[in-house]
């Protein structure tokens, strides 16, 4: 199975490597760009994905992740900054590294990046419990 669709939601995506052009070594060793089949060259960022809890809940630990975008992002992604995926999906692998190892894992993918709308404030509460307005 590729290209698993994958819900993001009610999760904080922080910016930890801002987008770059992928790269690769070739068989001489010099870095190229990874381009999909269709020769269009793709991105890579790296994100700091934490679940959103409620006030008061303490959040599970959180987990960086690299996703490989298909389309430049454009500018103003530097680090530490709140995005959302576009159209993300996921694809197990498994690669036999020539020393006999097994390295397997997700690889997440996305359309693209934007920048995350911020959270709804939470109503404020009078003493008697009823919102104010």
């Amino acid at each position: 199975m590729r290209d698993l669709p994958v819900v993001l939601d009610g999760y904080k995506l922080t910016v930890v490597e801002p987008p770059a052009l992928k790269m690769r070594q070739d068989a001489n060793g010099a870095d190229v760009p990874v381009t999909d089949r269709d020769g269009v060259a793709q991105f890579v960022v790296s994100l700091f994905a934490k679940l959103q809890v409620v006030a008061g809940q303490r959040a599970p630990k959180g987990e960086e992740i690299k996703v490989t975008l298909t389309a430049d992002p454009g500018e103003g992604y530097p680090e530490d900054t709140r995005v959302q995926l576009l159209d993300v999906k996921v694809s197990p692998y498994s690669i036999d590294s020539p020393d006999g190892r097994t390295v397997s894992g997700i690889a997440f993918k996305a359309m693209g990046l934007k920048h995350a709308t911020p959270a709804p404030m939470p109503a404020r509460r009078s003493k008697d419990g009823e919102g104010d307005q």
